[in-house]
């Protein structure tokens, strides 16, 4: 795919504008109704449309694409997120290809033998099919799109992002194989898998059902006596951790003109925990927040609608807004640059969002392999043998090397341990045909009612979500959605023989999967929390979120009164700590061993609860809730199994049980171990923070950057001087709330995940909608969208989210026309796509 290309510029005055307020309201001052605010307006000849389309940018950054052709369409959306997120793109279609060690040497090849191991080997023509009636055309349409926004770059390499420079590269097409790649989905369980067996084989079954949070029921966590716990290990991941870990660039990969001289220490590396795989049993992946309320419960009498899906912070960020305007298709949201459509958004009918609905979709097979033949394996009487696949890889500085991927009956073979003649292979609902990751929100993007919509969430297999729903017709829904496997008599939570004894029993249909619809309350929503129906009949996983946050949006949500937008607002920003408000009473009454920790026991019984960013017990309580699960799990762990689980992962809702009904496990008199225990951690707090913040207790406030904050780093970080890092990495902002909260901020000091992008759909006044995405909507360190919109995100400001053509118009920052090669382009020119100006 070509382009041709020609450029013209024109400049319009500005309309003057004022800055969104907390609650997002925007006030533009208009010379005249009919002025549309133009910056430069810029036309390419573009090989492979069949007519023109017209891309509005508006003050946010956000594109609306007006097409008169489906195809045109999604041609143009490829196009413009090459666009905005190239190096992103090439990121993502070398992780997704395994070709990441051409750029970073043999320290990436593992993760390029995972990717190729873990990638999709079905067939294509169903697969595309899946995703949408017309879905080929769709994707194949997309992926021209990129090609040919790639093609403009080599002829015009200027138009090549900073990073791009700094790596001496240029970016690679894109196939329909790669937008259809699992490797960035989330997914579950195996990782938990290995730490359950871990933890099994330190702890015994009864001790370790009693340290995790596993419901509804009591999974059984007795390992199949085919299985030696003392076997299993992290290395059995290795390759399945590496495909699916973050990018992180060192300074030998760049091009000297921007290499740093010294090299990153390890406090450094630490500082850039974003890049670190995104796991399934983080618990700050499980923090996504939803909600749908019906019109009888709000004062506008509309029902509103929001979502702020949590995934890790990242800079450009992972989801990227987009409106799309063409025959059949009207549709405004978030999703990920690579990929067609938008996964949380709106069109003209209806709203919806997600968080996700934690279905364990993998089991780790262990096999027994024959002593004389490793590349056989057990399988009832008899041995089969492993599926042999030679890929060849290119390393950068010592060429190519051939590795030789294998595959059981169940799937991909992770590891190998021949010592003990054992091989580990995965089984993974992902592989099959339809699981990319959000393509078939494609489906969701033209439901014009519940059941469509409904309909449309049975193709919806990975991530497994909660699709919530609310429509102009006064209806509101949630339906669980994702492929589940039907285990007969086993839990999935351990490691099984791969010997035919432990096989699925296909998935279970999608209408038996949980949903509601218009349901009494006016409301309804979730948060990663255990939502199983009462008596639910079937197996889909154990492991949720804790309940504070869900529990928060209820307590909002029952109030009784009618909400309004700004309360949506309010309450996507909520930094109330239900954790805090169960612990603190524990300390009413103790007597602390000095001055200084009464003086921090006195603020915390004093205090909101309100995990704010200037408040002073809110750094107390924090660092305090620390030491004290340290504490607990000494308690309760030996010290190889807190290296296998470490303490600070355990289970807020499990600690607060343990600590407000103690038992034996504290000691002979567990009331009095209890209070010395929060006693003792207090003091440990009082220490920590006075190193790190120094004496005078009232600048310790908890949103700074020695506390909580948010600093991105860009993949390239650590390998540039100074002066490209700058260019790279925002400057820190402070932050509030932290895990539990509803604004969920993650435990770690330095926010590593969190919602980025958010939602609030105002449903049939779809112009009043809000929505934040940080840092911006741009990969590109040059553009002015790069991080525009980190610092209203970190205040919890939003930016109003505008759909119909003469609202766009009122906030259009530049226009690209995008004109075929062939034809009159100046006649064509003349109408817009929509023909509505």
């Amino acid at each position: 795919m070509r382009s041709i290309v020609h450029t013209q510029d024109r400049v319009r005055s500005q309309v003057t504008r004022i800055r969104p307020t907390r609650f997002g309201l925007v006030v533009f001052l208009l010379a005249a109704v009919s002025n549309i605010s133009r910056g430069a307006e810029e036309q390419l000849l573009t090989q492979g449309l069949d007519q023109p389309v017209e891309i509005l940018r508006d003050s946010w950054g956000i594109a609306h694409i007006y097409a008169r052709t489906e195809h045109d369409l999604f041609f143009a959306q490829g196009f413009n997120a090459a666009r905005d997120r190239l190096f992103q793109l090439e990121l993502w279609r070398r992780q997704a290809t395994g070709t990441m060690a051409e750029l970073r040497g043999p320290e990436a090849l593992q993760g390029d033998v995972g990717a190729r191991l873990l990638k999709f080997r079905g067939e294509m023509t169903k697969e595309l099919a899946h995703y949408h009636p017309r879905g080929a055309g769709i994707i194949t349409a997309f992926v021209e799109g990129i090609n040919a926004y790639i093609d403009l770059t080599i002829r015009e390499p200027e138009r090549l992002p900073l990073p791009f420079l700094i790596l001496g590269i240029t970016p690679g097409h894109w196939t329909p194989e790669v937008v259809v790649s699992r490797h960035n989905g989330l997914f579950r369980n195996a990782t938990q898998e290995v730490q359950f067996a871990q933890l099994v084989h330190l702890l015994g079954s009864d001790r370790t059902r009693a340290l995790l949070n596993l419901h509804p029921g009591q999974p059984d966590l007795i390992p199949d006596k085919a299985v030696d716990t003392a076997l299993i290990s992290r290395d059995i991941l290795e390759r399945y951790a590496a495909s699916r870990a973050g990018v992180q660039f060192a300074p030998k990969d760049v091009t000297p003109e921007f290499r740093r001289d010294d090299l990153p220490d390890e406090e450094e590396l630490s500082a850039t925990s974003s890049f670190l795989p995104e796991l399934e049993n983080d618990p700050g992946l499980l923090g996504s927040n939803n909600w749908a309320i019906a019109g009888n419960r709000t004062l506008s009498g509309r029902p509103l609608l929001a979502n702020d899906p949590h995934r890790s912070m990242q800079i450009p960020s992972l989801r990227y807004w987009v409106h799309l305007v063409g025959p059949g298709w009207d549709v405004i949201g978030g999703g990920e640059p690579a990929l067609p459509g938008v996964s949380i958004g709106h069109n003209r009918r209806g709203a919806w969002g997600l968080t996700i609905f934690p279905i364990d979709q993998e089991d780790l097979y262990v096999y027994e392999t024959n002593p004389n033949n490793p590349l056989q394996y057990r399988y009832g009487d008899g041995w089969e043998s492993m599926r042999v696949v030679p890929e060849i890889f290119t390393v950068k500085g010592e060429g190519e090397t051939t590795v030789d991927l294998k595959f059981t009956r169940h799937g991909p073979v992770l590891y190998e341990d021949p010592e003990h003649h054992r091989a580990y292979a995965l089984r993974a609902a992902w592989l099959e045909v339809g699981t990319a990751p959000y393509l078939a929100s494609l489906r969701m993007n033209q439901a014009a009612t519940w059941e469509e919509f409904r309909e449309a969430c049975r193709y919806s297999f990975t991530p497994s979500e909660n699709m919530i729903w609310a429509d102009v017709d006064g209806h509101i829904g949630w339906q669980a959605v994702g492929l589940a496997p039907i285990r007969r008599g086993w839990d999935g939570l351990l490691p099984v023989p791969g010997d035919g004894r432990y096989e699925w029993e296909g998935y279970l249909p999608a209408e038996e999967l949980p949903h509601r619809i218009d349901p009494p309350e006016g409301w309804l929503g979730s948060a990663n929390q255990d939502n199983l129906p009462p008596g639910y009949p079937h197996a889909i996983g154990f492991v949720w979120a804790d309940p504070f946050r869900f529990a928060r949006v209820a307590e909002v949500l029952n109030s009784g009164r009618l909400l309004a937008l700004g309360d949506m607002v309010q309450l996507q920003q909520d930094e109330l700590s239900i954790p805090a408000r169960l612990l603190i009473p524990l300390l009413r009454g103790l007597e602390p061993k000095d001055d200084r920790t009464r003086q921090g026991l006195d603020r915390l019984t004093s205090w909101d609860f309100v995990l704010d960013r200037d408040s002073i017990a809110a750094a107390i309580y924090v660092t305090w809730e620390k030491h004290l699960k340290d504490a607990v799990g000494q308690r309760f762990m030996h010290e190889e199994a807190r290296s296998v689980l470490p303490p600070r992962s355990i289970s807020t809702q499990k600690v607060i049980q343990w600590l407000t009904s103690p038992d034996g496990r504290l000691g002979p008199d567990p009331v009095a171990e209890r209070d010395a225990l929060l006693i003792d951690a207090l003091q440990q707090a009082q220490v920590e923070l006075t190193q790190r913040l120094g004496e005078d207790m009232s600048h310790w406030n908890y949103g700074q950057s020695q506390l909580k904050h948010i600093h991105l780093f860009h993949a390239l970080s650590e390998a540039v001087d100074d002066a490209t890092r700058a260019r790279l990495d925002p400057e820190p902002r402070p932050r509030g709330g932290n895990g539990s909260t509803v604004n969920n901020t993650s435990d770690a000091d330095n926010q590593a995940s969190g919602a980025s992008f958010r939602l609030i759909a105002v449903v049939g006044d779809w112009d009043r909608s809000l929505g934040t995405n940080a840092p911006g909507q741009s990969g590109d360190p040059s553009s002015p969208h790069y991080d525009d919109l980190l610092g209203p995100w970190s205040q919890g400001r939003t930016f109003p989210v505008i759909s119909s053509r003469s609202g766009v118009e009122k906030v259009t920052e530049t226009i690209l026309h995008l004109l075929p090669v062939t034809g009159d382009t100046q006649t064509d020119q003349a109408q817009p796509p929509d023909g509505t100006r």
